[in-house]
């Protein structure tokens, strides 16, 4: 799983305080020339100025302080907090250059200084609903966002219309996934100030959590609008392009962004993010070297990089690159959910189970984990005598592979209740052994355990040696087989079922990437039917799909009785008859194993996790074959090994 750098919009500008002209009455007229610039925004005259006060009197306080300033504005933070030092010697309980002193030394990353500096100002003045605001900045930077969440509210209590506050207050909403919140506050700074680029950036960030993906994409289109150089709306606008599957687009504009800022590390991340969508893996290897050399302990850039380091076969380093990010961040999900997969890909089925739950907290999973007041069975305890849900998770394919559990589960003495997809429940009333089949989302009965289908072979410690690999689980409806079977008529040549496409719909970490990987089109499996001594019969649903083979040259060649799978009970049947099933990791790939018939898999390079590699057979479906591209990750190879196998099939029938 590919993680995102967090969206940043930058700290919302902060309030500089500045304190009272002092001074002989020259020196004051000269300060207050020196401040109508600065308010106007004339920085280089107003700089002038206080040099050349400092010049005749160095231990000037206003002049000292307010240089300190315009260096803050300018970003020069260094040099900012050499004058805001020298002022603080001169007056150490002016608040409002505490306030300075704090917005220097958090930009320095100097957080715990900052913290404290801030914390004086307030000391002095509960009220300066700056440094409240600015304190909810380094609580932000520091990732306690409870706590800055708190010092945002204080701000706001004490300055209502406080737009500054509103806009980081909603950034920090953002990181505590309460998105509808954070909307909420960014559009409230934006009602202050509707010109406000970081407020309009920070809004982007909470329309993008909320899947609203072109609005987001329109508020990052304002804020660039009212700061053309504003390099981190430009990384952020990139992510939104990335999520809308857009990544030659959301590459020219990471790269617009390190344009701007050269040690951008988060754009790195998510350029090379983008590169991997493409396919460019040694490229984005190279930026996620960039990113962790930029900033210290980038947990999701080393976790995006082992990411990179599977997809080249490099999997020792894949997972030291997992665990070096695990080591910084221990609750980043993704990176234990990423380790995972590698773990299992690798067969070690061991330490991949028990990494593998960590799905529940990955960002795209963590809103379908079921939390029920029963706690989820581990394999650890008894059941026997009580009643426990088993649940469906992802998707049907999962369901079709995890369901040969649920008689293991009953053969320990409980009453099982397997909740599965609408589409499979028919089917699964096949399964052996007492188990009371219902739908997902009909309403459940008592139960007093739990698990959910992905987590029983955690339960029952399964290794590559240990995984129950017998088939068939499932069977047909003789019913409807014996109709299929009368339509297809005389069996005189060997039946083929075909599956080219999978279901981009699915709302799975990576749904999207995997899907294109593991599809073809349908046209691609034309060297199949130069096998004319063979029937083929779609097995093919999706509305995409079979309109490619409706409008192909080719569909003379292919039976189409797609329209009447109204459910997987239906297909099964069919599938029941047929000598063959060739199909692309999909759903219908692992009804034929689960029924036991002969399946060759047409296995994308960077394969799934269940079918481990260098493989061309499955533990989990004996009757299966697996095709798998080469390091060119290419189709016509590999359909073209199915079409000599085919022909070899059809002599020894």
């Amino acid at each position: 799983m590919l993680k995102k750098s967090k969206l940043r919009g930058g700290a919302a500008p902060r309030k500089l305080g500045h304190g009272s002209p002092s001074g002989s009455p020259a020196l004051a007229a000269s300060l207050a020339e020196g401040l109508k610039h600065h308010q106007a925004g004339r920085l280089a005259e107003a700089e002038k100025i206080y040099v050349q006060i400092l010049t005749v009197q160095p231990d000037h306080f206003d002049s000292r302080q307010l240089l300190g300033a315009i260096f803050l504005q300018r970003g020069n933070h260094t040099e900012a907090l050499r004058h805001i030092e020298l002022a603080l010697k001169r007056s150490p309980d002016n608040v409002f250059v505490l306030n300075n002193h704090g917005i220097a030394l958090e930009r320095l990353k100097w957080f715990q200084e900052a913290l404290a500096s801030l914390d004086r100002a307030i000391v002095l003045r509960p009220e300066y609903a700056e440094a409240h605001s600015n304190r909810g900045n380094v609580l932000k930077a520091l990732l306690r966002f409870d706590e800055a969440l708190a010092s945002y509210d204080r701000a706001i209590a004490l300055r209502p219309d406080f737009a500054e506050a509103y806009s980081n207050r909603g950034d920090v909403l953002c990181e505590l996934k309460r998105f509808q919140e954070a909307l909420a506050s960014c559009e409230r700074a934006l009602a202050q100030r509707p010109d406000f680029a970081e407020a309009h950036c920070h809004r982007g960030n909470a329309l993008r959590k909320l899947k609203w993906l072109h609005k987001a994409l329109a508020s990052y289109d304002r804020a660039l609008s009212l700061k053309p150089t504003y390099a981190e709306a430009l990384s952020n606008r990139g992510t939104v392009l990335h999520d809308l599957h857009r990544f030659v687009e959301a590459l020219a504009d990471y790269d617009r962004a390190l344009a701007l800022r050269p040690d951008f590390a988060e754009a790195f991340s998510n350029r090379g993010n983008a590169l991997q969508e493409l396919k460019r893996f040694e490229e984005a290897l190279e930026d996620y070297k960039r990113a962790n050399l930029l900033k210290q302990n980038f947990a999701e850039a080393y976790s995006n990089c082992g990411n990179a380091l599977r997809e080249l076969d490099r999997f020792d380093e894949a997972l030291a690159s997992f665990d070096r990010a695990i080591a910084i961040q221990p609750e980043l999900a993704e990176a234990h959910f990423n380790a995972a997969i590698c773990l299992l890909l690798t067969g070690d089925l061991d330490r991949g189970w028990k990494q593998y739950e960590w799905r529940w907290n990955t960002e795209q999973m963590h809103s379908t984990k079921r939390n029920f007041p029963q706690p989820q069975w581990t394999g650890s305890s008894e059941i026997a005598a009580k009643t426990i849900l088993l649940h469906a998770e992802q998707g049907l394919g999962d369901t079709l592979q995890f369901c040969r559990y649920a008689p293991r589960v009953a053969a320990r003495g409980a009453r099982v209740i397997l909740e599965v997809q609408k589409p499979l429940v028919a089917l699964m009333r096949a399964l052996s052994g007492d188990i009371e089949i219902i739908a997902k989302g009909d309403p459940l009965p008592g139960f007093d355990l739990h698990c959910p289908l992905l987590s029983l072979p955690l339960a029952f410690n399964t290794d590559l040696e240990t995984i129950p690999g017998e088939t068939p689980y499932l069977s047909a409806d003789a019913a409807k087989r014996d109709g299929w079977r009368d339509r297809l008529g005389p069996h005189d040549k060997p039946r083929v079922g075909l599956v080219w496409a999978g279901d981009p719909r699915k709302q799975l970490p990576n749904a999207h990437l995997i899907d294109r990987q593991r599809s073809v089109a349908f046209d691609m499996l034309a060297p199949l039917f130069d096998v004319a001594e063979c029937t083929f019969v779609n097995l093919q649903k999706g509305e995409d799909a079979v309109t490619q083979l409706r409008n192909s040259p080719l569909r003379h060649r292919v039976i189409d009785w797609s329209d009447d799978f109204h459910d997987f009970s239906d297909t099964a049947a069919l599938v029941d008859i047929l000598d063959l099933v060739i199909a692309v990791d999909t759903s219908v790939a692992h009804l034929a194993g689960a029924l036991g018939k002969p399946l060759w898999l047409l296995n994308r390079y960077n394969t799934c996790w269940r079918w481990l590699l260098d493989r061309e057979n499955s533990p989990w479906y004996p009757t299966a074959r697996i095709f798998r591209q080469n390091e060119t990750r290419n189709w016509d190879s590999v359909i073209v090994q199915v079409r000599d196998a085919l022909r070899d099939h059809v002599r020894g029938w």
